[in-house]
C-alpha cells in the first residue's frame, strides 16, 4: 500500500513536470510556422539590464516594480543628439539582429498627459541614421502615433493605417505585439487588442537589425519582453553605452 502510494506521487510529479516543460515550449497559435522563441526577458534580475545598450545609459535601470517582478524602466529625456531628427531615447537589446519577426511586451507609460506623450518600439535598426520606428502617442499628427523610417534624414511617417491616438492612462501596464515580414515589407501594431492593429505600414529600404525600446523624449516602463522569429544573428551592435 505505502509503495502504490509512492508510485502515484512519483507519477503525479513527474506528470507535474512535463507539464510544465511543454506549457513553457508552446508557441502560440498565431505565430507563424517555422518561428520560435528566440528572445525572452522578464527583468526578474538586475543583471539583465546588462543586455541592453543605450542612448544614455544613466537614464535607465531595473525598476523594482514591474508587471510581475522588476522591469526595465527610462526615466526621462536624453541628453543624446541624434544625427538627423528622431527620438531620442533608445535601449537596444544589443546582441542580436532579428529579419522578420513577432514581439510582444508590456508596457507602461510614466510620463504627464499631453498629445505626445510616447512610447516607441524600434526595429530594423541599422545604425543611428537608419532605422525604422513606432511612435505610440496620445493624440495622432504627422509626427506622431505613426510608424516611422529615419533613413540619414529627419523621421519619415510610412504608416498606411493609424488611429486618432491610444489612452495611456495612469499607472496602467498595456500589452503590446509588433509583427515585421521582411519578404513583403509588412509592419502590424497591435495594442491592447490583439485581433485588430493599430497601425500598419509598408516598406523594403532595411532588412535585418536591432530590435529596442524608448520614447522621443518621456519616461516609461518596459516588462516581459518575448520575440518570436526564424532565426536570429547573434551580433554585438556598439553604437550606444552600456551599463
Amino acid at each position: 500500500m505505502i509503495l502504490k502510494i509512492i508510485y502515484k506521487s512519483v507519477f503525479f510529479f513527474i506528470l507535474v513536470i512535463v507539464m510544465y516543460f511543454l506549457s513553457c515550449n508552446t508557441t502560440p497559435g498565431y505565430i507563424p510556422d517555422g518561428y520560435k522563441l528566440v528572445y525572452s526577458q522578464t527583468f526578474d534580475t538586475e543583471e539583465a539590464i546588462y543586455e541592453f545598450e543605450f542612448t544614455e545609459a544613466g537614464k535607465w535601470l531595473i525598476n523594482q516594480e514591474g508587471n510581475g517582478s522588476m522591469a526595465l524602466e527610462f526615466t526621462g529625456n536624453s541628453e543624446y543628439q541624434p544625427e538627423v531628427s528622431s527620438p531620442h531615447i533608445i535601449g537596444l537589446i544589443s546582441e542580436f539582429r532579428f529579419s522578420s519577426f513577432v514581439l510582444e511586451a508590456d508596457l507602461l507609460q510614466t510620463g504627464e498627459e499631453y498629445g505626445h506623450r510616447d512610447m516607441c518600439l524600434f526595429f530594423g535598426f541599422q545604425d543611428p541614421a537608419h532605422f525604422y520606428y513606432v511612435h505610440m502617442a496620445t493624440q495622432t499628427d504627422e509626427h506622431a502615433h505613426n510608424i516611422f523610417i529615419v533613413n540619414n534624414e529627419p523621421r519619415t511617417k510610412i504608416s498606411t493605417k493609424t488611429t486618432d491616438g491610444i489612452d495611456w492612462g495612469d499607472n496602467i501596464w498595456h500589452k503590446i505585439r509588433l509583427v515585421r515580414n521582411i519578404e513583403d515589407g509588412t509592419v502590424k501594431l497591435f495594442f491592447d487588442d490583439m485581433d485588430q492593429p493599430v497601425m500598419e505600414a509598408r516598406d523594403k529600404n532595411f532588412g535585418e537589425g536591432y530590435i529596442g525600446f524608448g520614447s522621443f523624449d518621456d519616461s516609461g516602463k518596459i516588462d516581459n519582453i518575448k520575440i518570436w522569429a526564424s532565426k536570429v544573428e547573434s551580433k554585438a551592435s556598439g553604437f550606444f553605452d552600456k551599463k
